[in-house]
This record gives C-alpha cells, sequence and structure tokens, in this order.
C-alpha cells in the first residue's frame, strides 16, 4: 500500500515539471501551484464523492424517482452552502493577506471572526430547513413521491448546516496561511465514515432498519460532525499555522467588516448561481421525472473532473494574497496566468477522459435512462474548460478581494443567459402546480435549448473574468485592502 501511494505522489509531483517541458507552465511557479492546489482537489473530490455515494446508493436502491428527490433536496443545501463558501472566501482572503503581512496574531483572531459569523450565519438555516422541509420541496415539483422522499432528505442534511459552515471556512483558513494538506487530512475521515453509515442505513445491513433515503442524509450529516470535530481540535491545539485562542479579544470589527466586505458580493455570486438552478429545476421537471434523474446523475459525475478547478482557485487565492500581503504585485499577477494556465491543461485532459468513459459511468450508477444521462455527461464534459478558466481567475481575483465583477458575471450567465434559453425548451401552456397558474414561456424545443444554457452560461462567465484579471483593476482593490486591514490593528 505505501509503495502504491509513494508511485502516485511521484507520478503527481511530475506534472507541472512535464506541463513546464511543454511550455506550459513556468515549473518553479508550476510546482508551487500545483503542492497547493492537490490537497485541496483531493479534500474537494472527497467531499464531492460524499455526495456522488447518496446519489449513487439511492440510484441503486430506489431508482429514478428517488434521485430527483435526492436533487431537489441537495438543492437547498446547496444554496446554504453557497454562503458557506462566500464567508470561507473572505476567510482565506484576509487570512492569506496578514499570512504575508507576517502578522500572525491578526490571521489567529480573522480565525476566530470566522467563527462567531459562521454560527450566527448557518443555525438559521438549520432551523428553516427542519422546519420547512416539504414545502420547500413542493415549490420544485408536483410529483407527490418526490416530495415526501425529498423533504426527509433535507430535513436532516440540514441538521449538520452549522458543521458543514465551519468545515469550509475551517479549510480556507488553513489553505490562507499555506497548509493545504491538514484539511486533506481531516477530510479523509469522512469519506469512510459516510459510505458506511450510508450503505448500513440505506440498504438496511445487519441488525440497522432500511431507512432509504434518510440513511443517506444521516450518513452525510455525521461525516460533517466528524469533520468540525477534528478542525475544531486541530485549531485548539496551535499546531497548523493558525490558532482558535478562546481567551483574548473575540471581536474585531475592522476584520468582521473586511470579511463581510469580501464575502457580500461572493455570497450574491454564489446564492445568485445557484437560486438560478431553481427555476432551471422547474424546466428540468416539466420534461420529467426521468429528465431531473440523468440531469442529477450527469452532474454528479462531471463535478469530480471539474474540482481541479477549486483546487487551483485556491491555491491561486493563498498565492495572489500572499504576494499583494507582501506588496509584490507583479509577482501576484504571475500567480495567476500560471494558475490559468496549469488549470486550463487539466481541464482538458480531464474533460476528454470522462468523454471516453461516459457510457460505463452512466451504466455503474445504475441510471434509468442511460442514453440521456450519457448525453447530459457529454454537455457537462464539454463545459469543464470554461469552467476551469472561470473558476481559476474567480479565485485570484478573491485573493486580491475584487469579488464584485465575479458576482456580476454569475448575474449575467445565469439570468441573462441560462434561464432565457432554458425556458425556451418549454411546450406553451405548461402548468406550475406549485405557484398555482399556468406559463407559457416556451416554444417547445426541448432539451436542446438545455444543452445550449449549460454551456453559454459557464464559457460568458469565463470571458468575464478573464477579462477583469487582464485589467489590472483588482491590484487597486487589493492595496486598499491590505491598508484597510492594517489600519485595524494600530
Amino acid at each position: 500500500m505505501d509503495s502504491l501511494r509513494n508511485g502516485v505522489r511521484s507520478a503527481l509531483a511530475k506534472y507541472p515539471a512535464w506541463l513546464a517541458r511543454l511550455g506550459v507552465v513556468d515549473r518553479e511557479m508550476g510546482e508551487e501551484i500545483f503542492d497547493l492546489a492537490v490537497p485541496v482537489i483531493v479534500s474537494g473530490g472527497l467531499r464531492t464523492l460524499i455526495r456522488t455515494v447518496d446519489f449513487f446508493m439511492v440510484s441503486l436502491a430506489l431508482g429514478s424517482v428517488a434521485v430527483a428527490a435526492l436533487q431537489f433536496g441537495f438543492q437547498y443545501s446547496l444554496l446554504t452552502l453557497g454562503i458557506g463558501l462566500a464567508l470561507a472566501s473572505g476567510t482565506i482572503s484576509i487570512v492569506s493577506r496578514f499570512t504575508g503581512a507576517r502578522d500572525a496574531e491578526r490571521a489567529n483572531l480573522a480565525l476566530k471572526q470566522s467563527l462567531w459569523l459562521t454560527l450566527v450565519i448557518s443555525i438559521p438555516f438549520a432551523v428553516i430547513g427542519w422546519v420547512w422541509a416539504a414545502p420547500l420541496i413542493d415549490v420544485l415539483t408536483d410529483d407527490p413521491e418526490a416530495i415526501a422522499l425529498g423533504a426527509i432528505y433535507l430535513k436532516l442534511l440540514m441538521i449538520s448546516t452549522p458543521f458543514h459552515f465551519w468545515n469550509i471556512v475551517a479549510s480556507r483558513a488553513m489553505a490562507g496561511v499555506g497548509d493545504t494538506r491538514t484539511p486533506m487530512y481531516i477530510r479523509t475521515s469522512s469519506l469512510p465514515t459516510n459510505t458506511v453509515v450510508n450503505a448500513v442505513l440505506i440498504f438496511g445491513l445487519g441488525p440497522f432498519p432500511s431507512l432509504g433515503i434518510a440513511g443517506a442524509a444521516i450518513g452525510t450529516a455525521v461525516a460533517n460532525a466528524l469533520q468540525a470535530v477534528i478542525f475544531t481540535a486541530a485549531f485548539l491545539s496551535g499546531r497548523f499555522g493558525i490558532e482558535l485562542n478562546l481567551s483574548g479579544p473575540h471581536v474585531d470589527l475592522a476584520i468582521v467588516r473586511e470579511i463581510v466586505r469580501v464575502s457580500l458580493p461572493l455570497s450574491g455570486t454564489k446564492v445568485a448561481g445557484i437560486a438560478a438552478r431553481f427555476p432551471f429545476l422547474f424546466v428540468l421537471g416539466a420534461l420529467g421525472t426521468n429528465v431531473v434523474a440523468a440531469y442529477a446523475i450527469g452532474r454528479r459525475i462531471v463535478t469530480l473532473a471539474r474540482m481541479p478547478a477549486f483546487g487551483y482557485a485556491t491555491a491561486s487565492s493563498t498565492l495572489v494574497g500572499q504576494a499583494l500581503g507582501n506588496d509584490d504585485e507583479d509577482t501576484a499577477e504571475k500567480y495567476g496566468w500560471q494558475t490559468f494556465r496549469i488549470s486550463l491543461a487539466t481541464g482538458i485532459i480531464l474533460g476528454t477522459l470522462v468523454v471516453i468513459g461516459a457510457r460505463q459511468l452512466a451504466l455503474l450508477f445504475g441510471a434509468d435512462d442511460i442514453g440521456l444521462t450519457v448525453t447530459f455527461i457529454y454537455v457537462f464534459s464539454a463545459a469543464i474548460v470554461g469552467f476551469s478558466i472561470s473558476r481559476t481567475f474567480q479565485g485570484a481575483l478573491r485573493g486580491a478581494g475584487d469579488t464584485k465583477v465575479p458576482f456580476y458575471a454569475t448575474l449575467v450567465g445565469n439570468y441573462v443567459i441560462r434561464l432565457p434559453i432554458s425556458v425556451l425548451a418549454l411546450s406553451a401552456g405548461v402548468t406550475f402546480t406549485a405557484f398555482g397558474y399556468t406559463v407559457a414561456p416556451g416554444l417547445g424545443i426541448g432539451l436542446t435549448a438545455v444543452f445550449i444554457s449549460i454551456w453559454a452560461d459557464i464559457y460568458v462567465r469565463a470571458a468575464i473574468n478573464w477579462t477583469r484579471y487582464r485589467s489590472n483593476r483588482w491590484k487597486a482593490i487589493g492595496r486598499a485592502g491590505v491598508a484597510r486591514a492594517r489600519a485595524g490593528a494600530d
């Protein structure tokens, strides 16, 4: 086992060197970027696998209606996740800048502010999900079975929202000080836990009852709670570059304001993007439950291939933020462009591999409609390159505290591009029971409009974020953010 692990590490270490020989990246910067990105990719991949395990097992045990219900319930958890990711982005932005300025005390204080913000924001979401689960699912579908199953999943999953928020913020805080390996190791603990609890409770193994979709939610909730405990213990130990000190000052308004300033546009970005999926799911649901299930499985499979873009975005945020904190704008700019290059190359490779194995992956998941699931895999795979570009430049801008333009990109991509195009799929006179009235927005084009809307959305966002980074306006924003954060220490 050790020899296999060492072999994998050796092969991965050669990747940036190989790209450097091809002239894609600068070897030294490429290795630094890759070293930061890989643990984030692995930990993010593990987090994605937790969700994928849910879809995989539910698909095998309960079929397409349950998969659609899982997607409906997961959609609301994504809404809260988006806000958690925005808060985490504010955390990594300010922690990385304090780290670049070699101000460990302020970095530690920033972590504490993020903890309090996490609790204040996440607890109300947990309560809402628990109390109003069924009405929330009812908004998305008029299928009684899907509503019942989706409500069970959402209700149980939302209990762990505070833990999930804290896990995301904690991992980004560690990334801000340049430690992306520890979060990877902590994330590793959650996958076997989730898998075992899922298998036992979904299928009713041994003395345990078969809980079906409720077992999937419980498995995820338990895994989230376990990670949160481990992250907290790591911070309290003070051995991982950043410390959670429960004594001393608890509130620093200058740091809170900077975290919120960076997070608010990102929160808008996340919420706007995720909220746009609700009417998008209306369209898919109107086309059939089998369409929702094929979309859910196809997207879940390709999400694993898109995960490197998240890792590179985190590396870009860290390196750009640290360079700006050290008053080195030229190096910050180079890190952004080098990260873009390695992310683009990785996206092309992985997108090609997923296309080649699309049918086998759909069969593995036990999809009811293999042909449609394969088509969705092709569609999402063709968008991986655009996603890599958009996400990497968004990460670089985030490191500088420039988060408004990515927000605008999300608004344009989702509301100006994706939704108007996707509704053309509908025939006139489609009734949405959830709203109690009839709408006739479409031309009956069908799934072709859905596919085009996905591509156009992602590539428009990529173009906007690329243009913003190329303008270099983010440098002035980064300078101003560093000055504000430093001023709070005076």
